[in-house]
């Protein structure tokens, strides 16, 4: 199943300027994943009094084409391919936005393009499926000028609009009353009849920074064991309760809580209002934190069409192979190998045993004490893996049982607090199995195809090609004994 790999590409870049934010973020365009290689932004707060003024912040601009100045040649000397500029809700809707535009295309010599509410909101959701392909539910972008809101299923969008809900704007028109600011978010959302129930059943994907920084709450308030906000999940029950809990939390308590500024403390009782009431409506499952969004759609849409089709999870195992000089041949042969251990696998398990498969070796250059945990860690906390939490510590501990036998260290110990017991013995199984094949196959293409594995009534076959040098000697009865063991079976090896 080795995918084709892609043409190489330059970076790609992308300047949002936003409602509060303006932000330039290049990509690393040889990837399925929009791996960053440069993210940086500085808060302009465009949007600041347009609902008043109808115009746009005037000492905003000026900071803003001073960044904008910036971010330009910063994306030059990255040798961007590409660079798109995208400007949302404040300039759209500012009488002098279009001025602002053109003054920007004039200083800084590129197109900017302002995008419509349309556009804006269908964007905020391919970055959504660019991370998660089958996500169903209601996507929902929240901004410093609008609230974007799409209905996604199998892979389109269907209903959308946008809404004059962003923080900036909803903080000026409520005056600082949250009573006030309820009445208007429930005013907007009444006139689009089709978000009501919308999620029912599925999943209300959160997207933005204000959301983002309301995650991290949650998951310091939980004491939750996994700090990662790609698709952090709550129940919808245990969403609300959490926010009404946050609700009443200090702004002293919130200052104690890492990697949340001041500006977003400030905003957060009013982000988890209006996210509170979007939950209460559309009715979803789960809450889902989404780390993608408007960005990452501009980046999808511009990827080939040959790295478009291909599966996240598996484009990105295939790629780290790659930068650590391991075969992707061999993984892809190392999950045929295995397959006979998992007969009634699903296709998702199926999907994550293969990303395991083809990371087999990736930390083979660490130090042997430590590659099961520095595997455990990278993969437990790699920011844009695009897998909901338990998965993410599944194939985790898949990595820490390749290299080490136990599970002692306390970080460990929380991702299986994560698991039911059926994960854990087969994650376990999955790398145990990687440990058999490694010494079987070091980094050698082609060799497990004389080297089969079978259950036969209650024993685990090693059948092995007895012209096979590799087969002479090594450690291999010990693993396949180990193999064995755990899965409760006899073992032996037959020659042929």
């Amino acid at each position: 199943m080795s995918q084709n790999r892609a043409t190489p590409q330059k970076p790609f870049g992308v300047i949002d300027i936003g409602s509060n934010t303006v932000r330039l973020v290049v990509y690393n365009a040889q990837t399925r994943i929009p791996i960053p290689l440069h993210n940086e932004k500085a808060t302009c707060a465009l949007g600041k009094g347009l609902e008043k003024t109808g115009c746009l912040n005037s000492d905003g601009v000026k900071l803003a084409f001073d960044t904008l100045a910036r971010f330009v040649k910063i994306a030059q000397s990255l040798e961007v391919e590409r660079l798109d500029v995208l400007a949302t809700a404040a300039v759209r809707d500012a009488a002098d936005g279009k001025a602002f535009a053109s003054a920007v295309e004039k200083r800084c010599g590129v197109k900017v393009q302002i995008l419509t509410g349309k556009q804006e909101a269908k964007r905020s959701a391919l970055g959504v499926l660019c991370g998660i392909p089958d996500a169903e539910g209601i996507v929902a972008d929240l901004g410093g000028g609008s609230l974007e809101l799409v209905h996604v299923n199998d892979g389109e969008m269907t209903e959308h609009t946008t809404l004059p809900l962003g923080l900036l704007r909803l903080t000026e028109a409520a005056e600082g009353d949250r009573n006030k600011a309820i009445g208007i978010i429930n005013r907007a959302l009444d006139e689009h009849k089709w978000v009501s129930g919308g999620a029912k059943d599925q999943s209300l994907y959160a997207v933005g920074g204000a959301w983002r920084a309301l995650a991290r709450v949650c998951i310091a308030q939980m004491n939750y064991p996994l700090h990662v906000l790609d698709n952090f999940t709550l129940e919808r029950q245990q969403a609300l309760s959490l926010f009404d809990v946050i609700a009443r939390q200090g702004q002293r308590s919130l200052e104690q809580i890492k990697g949340i500024s001041k500006s977003r403390i400030a905003t957060l009782p009013l982000a988890a209002s209006v996210l509170d009431r979007l939950i209460e409506i559309t009715k979803p499952k789960s809450l889902v934190f989404s780390i993608y969004g408007m960005r990452e759609g501009q980046f999808y849409r511009a990827l080939p069409d040959d790295l478009r089709k291909q599966d996240p999870l598996v484009s990105l195992a295939e790629d780290m192979a790659l930068s650590a000089g391991r075969s992707i041949q061999g993984g892809h042969e190392t999950f045929d190998w295995m397959s006979p251990l998992f007969p009634d696998e699903t296709q998702k398990q199926s999907r994550l045993r293969r990303a395991a498969c083809l990371l087999r070796d990736v930390w083979w250059m660490e130090h042997p004490d430590y590659r099961g945990e520095q595997a455990f860690l990278r993969v437990l906390r790699l920011p844009f893996l695009g897998l909901g939490h338990e998965d993410r510590a599944g194939l985790a501990l898949a990595m820490f049982y390749r290299y080490s036998g136990e599970a002692s260290e306390p970080i460990v110990e929380q991702a299986h607090a994560l698991l039911e017991e059926s994960r854990i013995f087969r994650v376990r199984t999955i790398g145990l199995a990687l440990r058999l094949a490694y010494v079987l196959a070091p980094g050698v293409g082609g060799v497990l195809k004389r080297a089969k594995l079978s259950i036969q009534a209650k024993t685990l076959v090693l059948t092995l090609n007895e012209k096979e040098p590799l087969f002479s000697s090594g450690s291999y009865p010990r693993r396949l004994q180990r193999l064995a063991e755990h899965i409760g079976l006899d073992h032996r090896i037959d020659w042929k």
